[in-house]
C-alpha cells in the first residue's frame, strides 16, 4: 500500500507530545516548533486516517476515543523503536568485563598478543585473564570465556574451534649428552619423562610403530600442571617431555630443545576451542570477544 514520504515517526512523537502536554502551545514547546506547525502535523494525521483525534475549544483540548487510541500506540511504537536501536547500538558498541580463561603458555604466545588489537576496537570491554591449564567452570560462572584443548566432553555450553597444534617428544641437548638418545618407544622407560600432573583422557603418550597406535605409560620423578612448566623443566636438562608444538616452537627453532622419536611420532592434533555459554542471553561483549578469536586463530596449526 502507498504510504507517501510522510515522516510518520515525527507525527508520532508530535501527537505524543499533544497527549503529554495537553495543548498544541506545549507540545509546540517541548518540540521547539511553532503551534501552527504542530497544527497542521495533525490535521495531516486526521486527514489520512479520515477520524478526529482531538477535540480543541478555546480553553482546552482532548482526546477522542480514536486519539487516545492513537497516542497509547505512538507511545508504544517508539518505546519499541528506542529499545530497537538501543540493542543495535549496544551490538556495535559492547561494554562490560569478559572473564577469559586459558593455558599458560598459550595465553602468552598466542591469546595475549591479540588483546591489544581486540581493546583498542572494543574501547568499553575490559578482560580479566585467568591463566591456568587447570579446566575453569564457565557453566559455573568463574569464566566467561575458556580456551580449551582436546576432546570436549558433552555439555550445555557452546564451542568455537580455533584451531588445533601437534605434539613432540623433547628434551635438551644437554640432558641428552648424559643421559643418551632412546631410540624406539620402549626406551623411554630408562628415561625421566615429565608428564602432566593432572588427569588426562590419554594413560601415556601415543606413539606409531609398524602401523600400530598405542599409549606408552611413562613415569619420571617430576610432573606439573602446565605445559609451560614441563618445557622450562625440558630445558634445564631435566628430563624428556611431551607437549603441544605451540609451547616449544621457538626452542625447537634455537635448538634449547631437540626433536624426539619423530619416526614414532602419530601426527595426531590437540583441537584448540573457545568454549562460552550461548543462547539468546549471550552478552554482546562475549560474542564479538568469540567472533574475534575465531578470525584471527581459525585455521591457524601448529
Amino acid at each position: 500500500m502507498k504510504t507517501g514520504r510522510t515522516d510518520k515517526t515525527a507525527e508520532l512523537e508530535t501527537f505524543l507530545a499533544i497527549a503529554c502536554a495537553g495543548s498544541l502551545s506545549g507540545a509546540a514547546r517541548a518540540l521547539d516548533l511553532t503551534p501552527s506547525a504542530v497544527s497542521r502535523i495533525v490535521s495531516r494525521i486526521e486527514k489520512r486516517l479520515g477520524v478526529q483525534l482531538i477535540i480543541r475549544t478555546t480553553r482546552a483540548l482532548r482526546l477522542t476515543s480514536e486519539g487516545e487510541s492513537y497516542a497509547l500506540a505512538a507511545r508504544r511504537i517508539l518505546t519499541d523503536l528506542e529499545n530497537t536501536e538501543e540493542a543495535i547500538a549496544n551490538r556495535a558498541r559492547p561494554s562490560g568485563l569478559i572473564k577469559v580463561s586459558t593455558a599458560t603458555a598459550h595465553s602468552r604466545l598466542t591469546i595475549v598478543p591479540l588483546l591489544g588489537e581486540f581493546l583498542a576496537r572494543y574501547p568499553d570491554i575490559r578482560i580479566e585473564v585467568e591463566v591456568s591449564d587447570l579446566i575453569s567452570d564457565v557453566q559455573g560462572g568463574e569464566a566467561d570465556v575458556a580456551i580449551r584443548f582436546g576432546q570436549l566432553p558433552d555439555s550445555t555450553l557452546n564451542a568455537r574451534r580455533l584451531g588445533d597444534t601437534g605434539r613432540t617428544v623433547v628434551a635438551s641437548p644437554e640432558y641428552l649428552a648424559h643421559a643418551g638418545i632412546p631410540q624406539t618407544p620402549a626406551d623411554l622407560q630408562h628415561f625421566n619423562c615429565l608428564d602432566f600432573s593432572f588427569r588426562r583422557l590419554e594413560p601415556g603418550w601415543p606413539f606409531r610403530q609398524d602401523g600400530e597406535e598405542f599409549m606408552l605409560p611413562v613415569k619420571g620423578n617430576l610432573t606439573a600442571n602446565n605445559g609451560e612448566t614441563l618445557v622450562e623443566l625440558a630445558l634445564q636438562g631435566m628430563g624428556i617431555t611431551r607437549v603441544g608444538n605451540f609451547h616449544i616452537k621457538e626452542a625447537l627453532a634455537s635448538g634449547r630443545l631437540v626433536p624426539l622419536l619423530e619416526g614414532f611420532n602419530p601426527q595426531d592434533r590437540e583441537v584448540i576451542h573457545a568454549v562460552f555459554i550461548g543462547g539468546k542471553n549471550m552478552p554482546a561483549r562475549v560474542r564479538v570477544f568469540v567472533d574475534y578469536l575465531v578470525e584471527k586463530m581459525a585455521g591457524t596449526a601448529d
